[in-house]
């Protein structure tokens, strides 16, 4: 049992599950998640239209290359998608040797500095969403190298793929975010990951994204 049963953070850490596999079912098929995601997304988008216009602007005046960051990473019951952000770094990778990004990363642009802090470099996402590649809550995917890394040698890692990935996660509302230091710290990301998938409901969704409303602006992990 790693640290993030028994962590503390306010933040909504569901029960375990009585029937898990009833649970596992849902996350990925309710009819009610997806129309959430749906509406959620497509509001999302116009409501930000301005914003995401100004940031396009902006990282085209900065610097060369593409407004729109493209990777490959995967999804549901492993398929591989392609995900979208605003392009933060100087280098657009996606091989078998990605670098995560690092605070004080040299990579990393001016306006990009910003984005990854406030988190906007994340909002090209609804449109993953939209597509059904993605959900508005779900375990946060990673580069296809880090997931074969991790998956050699975590063996529960593959079970964060019953789900569609997200936006937002359980994981990330507790502060399992951002750069991994050590094998632990992506332990238990995958074992908030799980947990989330096995005990979901629409109502631990709505927890969790409520909860990242409060602390997306000062989460101490972007950067």
């Amino acid at each position: 049992m790693t640290d993030v049963a028994a962590r503390t953070i306010d933040a909504p850490i569901p029960p375990a599950p009585q029937q898990p596999a009833a649970a596992t079912f849902s996350v990925a098929t309710s009819p009610g998640k997806r129309i959430i995601d749906i509406v959620g997304a497509a509001a999302a988008l116009f409501v930000f239209l301005p914003l995401l216009f100004t940031i396009a602007l902006a990282i085209r005046a900065e610097s060369r290359g593409p407004v729109i960051f493209r990777q490959r990473r995967t999804g549901h019951q492993g398929q591989i998608f392609t995900i979208y952000k605003f392009r933060t770094m100087t280098v657009t990778e996606d091989c078998a040797d990605v670098r995560q990004a690092t605070r004080g990363d040299q990579r990393i642009t001016a306006v990009g500095a910003i984005l990854r802090k406030l988190s906007l470099d994340e909002l090209p996402q609804f449109l993953n969403v939209l597509q059904g590649d993605m959900s508005l809550v779900g375990p946060r995917p990673h580069a296809l190298a880090h997931d074969d890394y991790y998956g050699a040698r975590i063996g529960p890692y593959a079970d964060r793929f019953r789900a569609k990935p997200g936006l937002t996660g359980l994981a990330q509302v507790n502060g399992l975010r951002g750069e991994i230091h050590d094998l632990r710290g992506m332990q238990d990301r995958i074992d908030a990951d799980n947990l989330y998938i096995d005990a979901w409901s629409l109502g631990l969704d709505v927890a969790i994204l409520a909860k990242t409303a409060l602390v997306i602006f000062r989460d101490p992990h972007a950067y």
